[in-house]
Formats: structure tokens, sequence, C-alpha cells
């Protein structure tokens, strides 16, 4: 592969990990570009980083992980663009398996096992999520919310300005790229146990944050995908509803009513939405 490669590593105090991945990838790479953007970490991750050779950039206060992600992918120069974590879970002799399908695909995306996941709950978690997204992107989505991923540099900043400044700008790409018909390709990798043994991700609240973002990117990119099975219920609804007034009282409520109205003013902004976002891409062509 001829297309120069830019590695990103967005790190928050990960003094015990950062020298030794970023001399690994050093190591097995030496022609990559290293990028780690410390999010105003308060330890001697930047030092060690810089010391080692990476290129590093420091946030002046702590803007979040997406946000560490966007300022790395602004600086890179590489034509592939890989993120991945800066706590010593990923390998970085995976690297290459993820870059090696590159230009073929426009993105490549490391697929954890259940043993690579946190902990059960986050496993059933990202199950659900995958569910969910794969509904929304008709495509298998394997692994929504792993940071360790390849992508061609113009698809990432097309849609850099989409990424949260949190944990969640994996699940935006990812969507993203489905949607607008780029190709994605999952490749399993190792995942190892984090050195300090702790994650910054919450389970409730980011879960939450995960679920908004399916849903908002899915609303950009293809809004009858949310809109018509709410309007469906709603009108499922008032048929039950109705049946249950008439066969009880032979009457046709206010509710039921609203219920159906409700399913056809929904369907009309789904059908409103649906044709927004198709004048966005001729906009674009």
């Amino acid at each position: 592969m001829s297309s120069s490669v830019s590695v990103i590593l967005p790190a928050y105090n990960e003094v015990t990990s950062i020298g030794a991945v970023v001399s690994a990838i050093r190591c097995i790479h030496p022609e990559y570009e290293v990028i780690v953007v410390s999010d105003s970490s308060t330890d001697d991750t930047a030092r060690v980083a810089k010391s080692l050779g990476a290129i590093v950039y420091e946030h002046p206060y702590n803007i979040g992980n997406g946000a560490a992600v966007k300022t790395g992918m602004r600086h890179a120069s590489g034509d592939v663009l890989v993120t991945m974590d800066a706590d010593g879970q990923h390998d970085p002799a995976d690297i290459q398996k993820l870059v090696s399908y590159i230009p073929e695909y426009d993105m490549v995306v490391g697929e954890r096992s259940l043993n690579g996941q946190a902990s059960v709950r986050r496993a059933v978690g990202n199950y659900l999520y995958n569910g969910f997204a794969s509904y929304v992107a008709k495509f298998k989505v394997k692994d929504l919310t792993s940071g360790f991923r390849a992508v061609k540099r113009e698809v990432a900043l097309e849609y850099l300005h989409l990424f949260p400044n949190t944990y969640s700008y994996p699940t935006t790409l990812t969507i993203a790229v489905l949607r607008s018909g780029f190709s994605l390709k999952y490749m399993p990798i190792r995942v190892k146990s984090r050195k300090n043994g702790k994650s910054g991700i919450h389970l409730v609240k980011d879960g939450t944050r995960f679920l908004m973002i399916i849903i908002k990117i899915c609303t950009l990119y293809s809004p009858l995908r949310v809109f018509l099975p709410v309007s469906g219920m709603m009108f499922l609804l008032g048929f039950i509803n109705y049946a249950y007034t008439y066969l009880s009282g032979g009457r046709f409520t206010n509710m039921s009513a609203t219920l159906f109205m409700s399913g056809v003013i929904i369907f009309m902004m789904g059908i409103i939405s649906e044709q927004i976002c198709q004048m966005r891409y001729e906009y674009k062509k």
C-alpha cells in the first residue's frame, strides 16, 4: 500500500500505557505518522509521548475523547487515518490488518469478540445497539462502538462536524458512513485488558447517548427508518383502542381519533424529512 498513514491516539492520563503503545507503533511501522492528543492530561502523558517521537497536541482543558480524535484528524497528514485507544487495549500489530483493506474499503473497523468486552453488561448493551444500528443502516453492524478503525481521510473529514466531543464518535462515524453508501468491513482483532483497570465509559449515561446518536444520525440520513415505525405504532394503538371501545360500548372515542391523527402527522413529517434529506444529497452532487 502506497498511501501514507496517520495513527491517532486520544489520551487522558495514560502515562502508564502511552509509552508502550507509541513505541510499539513506531517499531512496527516507523514510516507511520503517530499523533497523540492529550485531552488536558494532568500526568506526563504528553511528555512521554513526545519523547518517543510522537507528534503531540494538547487541549487547554478536558473536552472529551471525541474532541481529541477530531483534533488529531484535523492535523493528520496521512491519506489513511487510524484511530486506536492509548490505554494498551489495542494491539499495534493489528493496524496492518485494518490498513491492508484500504482503498478496497472506505473504512475498516476492528471487531471485538465477546471476551473483548469490558463486562457482561457492556456486552449485552453493545449487542442491542448493534442490532438497532443494523436496522438503521441496513447492514450487519458487528461492533458499533469500537474505537480501533482505519478510514480514508476524505471520508472521515466529510463527517467530522457530526462527531460529538464524547466517546460516541465511533457510533456517529459508522452509521454516517453506511447510510451515505460508503463501504465498510469488520476485521476481528485482539483486545487486551486496560492497564489502569478502569474505563471512562458509563453504562447508563453513555448508553443513552449512544442511542440518541443512532436516532439522530438515522433521522439525518434516512428519516423514514424512524418515523415510519412510530407512525405505524400510532395507527396500531388507534386500531386496538377503537376495536376495544366499539366492542365494549359501540363507540369511536376521541383517543382513537387522536392516535390515528398522530399516525398521519408523524408519517407526513417523515415524508417531508425524507424529501429534505434527498435535497441535501442533490446539493452535494
